[in-house]
């Protein structure tokens, strides 16, 4: 192959290094208003009054907007959020009222004069504490709200979806177990920390068009929920994506382009900007997923796994949101990468007053993954046995089932055992597992399995448009969104490798605007280069027929006798004979200046079939179009006296299927194990009492900082998938998954203790060591 396969540079570096590049909030217009939120100072509180009279004196202020004046609510499985808060709020930072000024300060200046008059109620701080019988309900009336798919909340309850697995024989299971073992994890929700905060503008014109830019993940969903929450017709509902600076799945959900859309029709139609101060994206807008679980697994003695049981107690905070859909996908791969015939998992999204949770980078995986890893490494300790060797003896092949009973084969499963065995080439397992430096220095590798399957919607296709310059270079036109994952410069490889050019000749258009560009489902999942990638060869094939059909005229040979050569049409039997696509492109201009022929514009499209939902009592179905696994280690140095630790190294292996661009691959990789690493060291919102958050900034709210970064080592398997374009599957989410259990499985051989709670602070092992839990 001339260009898939290698490590092309991104299309967009140049615009982004250089400050070119545009992101929503560089948008300004004389007409444009400032919309600042007012947040709630409580995380569960009835609302008794919000006085907005003096807000509203403020000279160059032109609205204040309440969520009494809106009464909807929305979501997306499951409506129970109202955009701004009404009769009570369920979390600290939930948004209470938008103040709408001519500049951003006036704004504010006016957000901080809402007088809002809180009566407190009984906050839930935790989903075990929430089923208790004598928790509150946060949703009193959840029996009444509307339910959109597969979502199954139980009224009179604090659980917003109930996701059951059942498969096999579970008595004949534990029956065949020699060896049982059964463990309990958690950890609080955090934050994505994208780079760009969340921004919105949205524009309700008065013809009935609503006009949206936004940071988004999914702009056509957004049409459909407009459609169906504000009555407006898709077709008058437009959205444009400029650059996203960062998602991970936190840009995967509606909130501020809703309260803008609010906010724009209170100030007559004004294009309304709200743009998230770092705070506030942090605390009132979505936020990762917290949980609290409970695994046990029997195997026989010499480690085969006979069954698991797996209950999962989703944190999704004030509102199901995405956390309802991530409660569903944490379940259907509960077992990660591994054989096991009797299964059985109860996946609780459970309401709590912490803020709201929607997707994260590996949906629900990296979650569960935690659980069965650092399980499976208890396992191990009580059979004697290696670890790695354990996993290798259990990993799932072509002919075994999902939790889900999905049948698996070569090409949708891949190569768990290749894997396996390269990582422990990589990170070098048979130097041993533990080695003491020195008499307070100890080294240690973990290690951790990993799979993961999209969780698609039903509906999930992608579509993609081709046309020809006069110079015979092409455009392209996907609805994916690029939010730094480089999926323009893989989506320009598949088109130039199909047209057999140079990828220099294809131009691909960075935003998306829904008007004009062919829909894509969502930018999640880890689904962007293999559905739209699918798109853009059936748009290609598209292309070529016409290319062939516009030569074949001139070059008087039946299109079949041609062939693509070089940004050439060619004849296949004689390739010196041939017109370049400059010729042809957009019709062939005779001699005497007549033109035959037709103009070039090559339309694709790709849906995944062969899905279906889950059975609500036993969870069989086919969540996915096909499953990408792998294996991750990582190595640290712990100091025994004060408990701190290095991460030396870290290694992955994933079975990408084919690799596109081999330097993105590998970026996408070492960027999730850097963020996977982050969430399990020290990752975490902090909650008083009460609730509220206590570290909602970043000065506080610690990431993984420069410097701090172990080796990454990053290798790939590649065993094809059918479906996908060249081979392709998915991997930009996977490098996070396992990094958590491979960490705290380095650290308990290390330190001498089971660790099973996120994050892996030193404190925390002083406290497992001895000191007070």
């Amino acid at each position: 192959m001339n260009t898939v396969g290698k490590a092309i540079p991104r299309i967009e570096s140049d615009d982004k290094v250089t400050g070119f590049a545009k992101y929503t909030n560089d948008t300004e217009s004389p007409r444009l208003l400032h919309g600042v939120l007012v947040t709630s100072t409580y995380a569960h509180a009835e609302l008794e009054a919000v006085d907005i009279a003096e807000a509203l004196q403020l000279p160059g202020v032109i609205a204040v907007v309440t969520g009494k004046d809106n009464p909807v609510l929305t979501g997306t499985v499951l409506a129970d959020r109202p955009p701004l808060a009404v009769g009570k709020v369920r979390y600290f930072g939930e948004p209470v009222a938008v103040a709408v000024a001519e500049n951003e300060h006036t704004a504010a200046l006016a957000a901080a004069l809402v007088r809002v008059k809180y009566k407190p109620l009984p906050v839930v701080n935790s989903p075990r504490d929430a089923l208790l019988p004598d928790a509150p309900l946060i949703h009193e009336k959840l029996g009444s709200y509307v339910v959109y798919g597969d979502a199954y909340p139980v009224p009179g309850t604090n659980i917003g979806n109930h996701v059951k697995i059942r498969k096999g024989d579970m008595q004949a299971g534990w029956a065949a177990s020699e060896m049982i073992v059964e463990e309990e994890f958690a950890f609080a929700p955090s934050d994505h920390a994208a780079m760009e905060p969340r921004c919105s503008i949205a524009e309700a014109m008065p013809g009935g068009q609503i006009h949206i830019e936004t940071s988004t993940q999914d702009p056509y969903i957004i049409k459909r929920l407009f459609e169906r929450y504000f009555h407006v017709d898709e077709k008058n509902v437009v959205v444009h994506v400029p650059f996203v600076g960062g998602g991970f799945g936190g840009k995967g959900s509606i909130q501020l382009e809703y309260i803008a859309y609010l906010a724009s029709k209170a100030c007559g139609g004004r294009p309304v900007k709200i743009n998230n101060t770092r705070e506030t994206d942090m605390v009132s807008s979505p936020c990762h997923i917290g949980l609290q679980a409970r695994v046990r697994l029997g195997a026989t003695r010499d480690g085969r796994l006979t069954a698991a049981k797996f209950t999962f107690w989703f944190d999704t905070g004030g509102y199901t949101d995405q956390g309802a859909v991530v409660t569903k996908a944490g379940a259907v791969n509960c077992t990660g990468p591994y054989r096991i015939d009797n299964v059985w998992c109860d996946a609780l999204c459970v309401y709590t007053n912490h803020p709201y949770a929607t997707s994260f980078r590996g949906f629900g995986h990296p979650e569960a993954h935690f659980c069965m890893e650092r399980t499976l490494d208890l396992l191990a300790k009580r059979l004697g046995m290696n670890p790695l060797e354990l996993r290798q003896r259990n990993a799932i092949v072509p002919g075994d089932t999902t939790p889900t009973q999905a049948p698996l084969n070569r090409s949708n499963i891949g190569d768990f055992p290749r894997c396996l065995s390269r990582l422990k080439e990589l990170i070098r397992w048979d130097g041993g597992q533990v080695l003491r430096v020195s008499e307070h220095r100890i080294r240690a590798k973990g290690m951790a399995g990993v799979w993961k399957t999209s969780s698609a919607a039903m509906e999930s296709g992608a579509g993609a448009i081709v046309t020809f310059n006069h110079n015979g270079s092409m455009n392209l036109s996907v609805g994916a969104v690029e939010l730094g994952q480089g999926n323009r410069t893989i989506m320009g490889q598949i088109l130039a490798e199909r047209m057999t050019v140079p990828v220099e000749q294809v131009h691909v258009k960075i935003e998306v605007d829904t008007a004009v560009t062919p829909e894509h489902w969502k930018t999640v999942g880890s689904t962007s280069t293999m559905m739209v990638g699918r798109a853009v060869l059936h748009a290609a094939a598209d292309a070529e027929e016409q290319l062939k059909a516009n030569a074949a005229l001139v070059l008087k040979r039946s299109p079949g006798e041609l062939a693509l050569m070089q940004g050439k049409v060619v004849v296949r039997a004689e390739p010196g004979i041939g017109l370049p696509f400059a010729e042809i492109a957009a019709g062939y201009r005779r001699p005497d200046g007549s033109m035959i022929g037709e103009p070039v514009i090559g339309r694709g499209r790709y849906m995944i079939h062969h899905l279906s939902l889950l059975d609500p009592e036993t969870g069989r179905g086919v969540p996915g179009p096909q499953w990408t696994v792998g294996a991750q280690a990582v190595e640290i140095e712990l100091d025994t006296r004060e408990f701190t630790y290095r991460i030396l190294r870290a290694a992955s292996v994933f079975d990408a299927g084919k690799v596109i661009n081999e330097g993105t691959a590998r970026g996408q990789i070492m960027g999730g194990m850097s963020m996977g690493l982050s969430f399990a060291s020290r990752e975490t919102f902090q909650f008083d009492k009460a609730g509220v958050v206590l570290n909602p900034q970043l000065r506080t709210y610690k990431l993984i900082r420069f410097g701090e970064n172990p080796e990454y080592l990053v290798d790939f398997v590649e065993t094809p998938y059918a479906e996908g374009p060249y081979g392709a599957r998915g991997i930009g989410e996977y490098g996070t998954i396992g990094m958590a259990p491979a960490l705290a499985n380095a650290l308990s051989l290390a330190a001498g203790v089971e660790l099973n709670r996120l994050p892996l602070t030193p404190e925390l092992i002083w406290r497992y060591k001895g000191g007070s839990r």
